[in-house]
């Protein structure tokens, strides 16, 4: 389909997070949109390719490439049987099973609205699984707001919970574990009486840490439902898990050990303490988990103490060096010196990584893999090649900042001995770490014609740049220490391609094609940046849209591929939205996408977070085959204020789990005045939530 010039609408829109709260923008990224965007880079933007095309080519087409083909990803479902080392329904490299099929979804979308509840379609229920401060581990006490402690905190599920991840335990589908990120706190809500972080005490302090970083858990069917709920602690102890701020992580890979990884309490650079910010993540073949740490910048102080020579490093991952307390600091300073930078220069570099976690051994220790590089992530997930490499697949969460992808050495092994799980926690050591620089190909030089097609179709094509190959740097001037400790730094130099804030990318285990969520940049069409382009069809781009990538060959491995746009979100009546070609007036509104999964029948699922339209954020749900392909429907949504996240759709069919972060955060509430009292009727708590399909028989979720 090609679009017209004259369909386009250019929209000047505000600054800022549009559709979030001044609290939401504190506290989820420091305040990184009331900043210049940190990347000061000539790089080309995203855009300015569009136009370079537009004067050679002339007409360009959205959306050329044709339909998408997907199905559910290797983070996107709860095998029926499986071993710990290869769960069932683990990604396959390309021609390793059937291709996907379309699947109509028969659900009744339900309309965009402001109620402080989650809502789904008739004919579907769902259930809290867990909310912050129940407990975890042993030894929890009973939540009690007027009555938290550190110890307790410790011990109880963190709060803001964002990505989720199920895998199972045994082959008869009754049992699983539950994993989940704790992106950050909003200390408004959570503590009764607060009055702020200049004077909060040090307990309250203290919580706020510990509220931060991961949780494993337990759990088991309801019946012979979708639904899912907690195995109580006292019969939990094998796996159950909390890991926080103090809990001990292996930093492995080519940047290990590197004097800009050590500090005064690690001497050596390979152990660090915590994990912090952690937004998306994925749930790897060999069953272990990734988490991405992003905004792990707003924690730090003392930046105007860091010699001068660090500073820019420090400005490029949004450090603050020309303040000791940037507006806003937790002051964790306090009751932790490793956060004050004057002191430990090198701690902020301990975070920013891509993390592994093996959820079904509790006495393991988790993992930072400087080889995938260090920036904002957002998450990371595995395909699978040929010859079974593993490929990571990153998103850094920045406006005009960049995607990655990482090619494992090493090969993954099959089956479930102890042998093969030790190998396979390895994959991630060493290999080639790249940056994606994006360009344009017409049709008819790709497809070797040597014609071209008179109404000017074209596909995007593109490079993977490496940065590092094994332990050498291919960036010149940099060492492989500073490639992967200030990626960022490296990327600029080699020319990538300037996004509007890559989060979760996905890739799709059978045809390989990947999936990017690109949520927004407010930035667009301001003085000195580009303004609306094909690609980025709206000044102010508020809306997001959604990349597909096509490695060439159909190989992860490649070094270049094609790309297009199958989806440019906003409401359906804007005449600059897409969606990939299928009728505008019988699609749901859409805004800002941020993760991505699919269902067993190949559909894709968008959740979002800071819906730009005035309703409450959602779970959606798109076909990417036949007639109904763009035919997007709004299946969920979640209370006043909060983000949709995960989300996790079960290969069965027959649940979807979504983490609901940070209900409530609306300006000036509090936990004497909140602005959501979900999920219990007094005060907001965020929880994990789990969506079944009420009907006899086949009990499929969308069919």
């Amino acid at each position: 389909m090609t679009v017209p010039p004259e369909t386009r609408r250019l929209l000047p829109l505000a600054d800022g997070h549009l559709g979030r709260s001044a609290m939401t923008c504190t506290y989820r990224c420091g305040n990184a949109c009331a900043h210049p965007a940190p990347n000061t880079s000539d790089n080309s933007y995203f855009g300015d390719l569009v136009d370079a095309h537009l004067s050679r080519r002339g007409l360009l087409r959205l959306g050329a490439a044709g339909a998408i083909v997907a199905g559910f990803t290797a983070a996107g479902g709860l095998p029926a049987a499986a071993t710990p080392s290869r769960p069932a329904g683990a990604a396959a490299p390309p021609g390793r099973g059937p291709r996907p099929g379309g699947g109509a979804l028969t659900f009744s979308p339900i309309p965009p609205n402001t109620l402080d509840a989650v809502i789904v379609p008739n004919g579907y229920d769902h259930a809290v699984v867990i909310r912050w401060g129940e407990p975890v581990v042993a030894g929890a006490p009973a939540f009690d707001v007027h009555r938290q402690s550190p110890a307790a905190q410790a011990r109880q599920f963190g709060y803001n919970n964002d990505f989720l991840g199920v895998v199972p335990i045994g082959s008869d589908g009754r049992r699983a574990l539950l994993f989940a990120n704790h992106e950050y706190t909003n200390e408004e809500l959570m503590f009764p009486g607060w009055t702020g972080h200049e004077t909060a005490t040090a307990a309250q302090r203290r919580i706020a840490m510990l509220a931060h970083g991961l949780s494993v858990l337990e759990l088991e069917r309801v019946g012979r439902t979708g639904e899912w709920r907690p195995v109580p602690v006292d019969r939990a102890r094998r796996y159950n898990r909390r890991i926080t701020v103090e809990t001990a992580f292996r930093l492995t890979g080519p940047a290990a050990g590197s004097p800009l990884l050590r500090t005064k309490a690690d001497p050596t650079g390979t152990v660090a303490y915590g994990t912090l910010n952690n937004c998306s993540g994925g749930v790897t073949p060999w069953g272990t988990m990734l988490s991405g740490e992003e905004n792990f910048n707003q924690y730090f102080v003392g930046g105007d103490g860091v010699a001068e020579a660090d500073k820019p490093a420090l400005r490029r991952y949004g450090i603050e060096t020309g303040a000791r307390y940037p507006s806003g600091s937790r002051r964790w300073d306090s009751v932790d010196p490793r956060f004050d930078l004057t002191a430990n220069p090198n701690e902020a570099n301990r975070f920013g990584w891509i993390v592994e976690v093996d959820p079904y051994d509790r006495k393991s220790t988790p993992r930072k893999h400087t080889a995938l590089g260090r920036f904002k992530h957002e998450g990371a997930n595995i395909r699978l090649t040929a010859d079974d490499r593993a490929v990571a697949y990153m998103g850094d969460d920045e406006r005009f900042d960049y995607l990655y992808k990482f090619v494992s050495d090493k090969r993954m092994r099959h089956g479930s001995s102890a042998a093969a799980r030790a190998h396979n926690l390895t994959l991630l050591d060493s290999g080639t770490l790249y940056v994606a620089r994006f360009g344009f190909t017409s049709a008819a030089e790709i497809d070797g014609s040597g014609k071209l097609p008179s109404d000017g179709a074209f596909d995007g094509s593109g490079e993977w740049i490496p940065l590092v190959r094994g332990d050498k740097s291919l960036v010149p001037g940099m060492s492989v220490d500073e490639v992967l400790v200030h990626t960022r730094l490296a990327a600029d130099k080699v020319g990538a391609t300037k996004m509007d804030r890559p989060e979760d990318v996905q890739p799709h285990p059978i045809t390989g094609r990947v999936y990017a969520a690109l949520t927004n940049n407010t930035d667009r069409g301001k003085a000195g940046k580009e303004g609306a382009t094909e690609v980025a069809p709206r000044n102010g781009n508020r809306h997001g849209h959604i990349l597909e990538l096509t490695e060439t060959r159909d190989d992860a491995a490649a070094e270049t591929f094609r790309w297009d746009l199958p989806l440019v979100c906003g409401d359906p009546n804007d005449a600059s939205t897409y969606f990939a070609g299928y009728d505008k007036a019988k699609v749901s509104p859409i805004s800002c996408p941020d993760n991505v999964a699919f269902d067993p029948a190949g559909n894709l699922w968008i959740a979002t977070d800071g819906n730009a339209l005035g309703s409450n954020d959602g779970l959606f749900a798109m076909p990417l085959e036949g007639a109904e392909r763009g035919h997007v429907k709004q299946f969920l949504t979640v209370p006043r204020g909060a983000e949709t996240c995960g989300p996790f759709l079960t290969p069965d069919g027959r649940s979807v789990f979504v983490a609901v972060q940070h209900p409530g955060e609306v300006d000036g509430a509090s936990v004497e005045k909140p602005a959501s009292t979900w999920p219990d009727g007094e005060y907001a708590r965020p929880s994990v939530v789990v969506t079944w399909r009420v009907a006899p028989g086949e009990t499929r979720i969308g069919a």
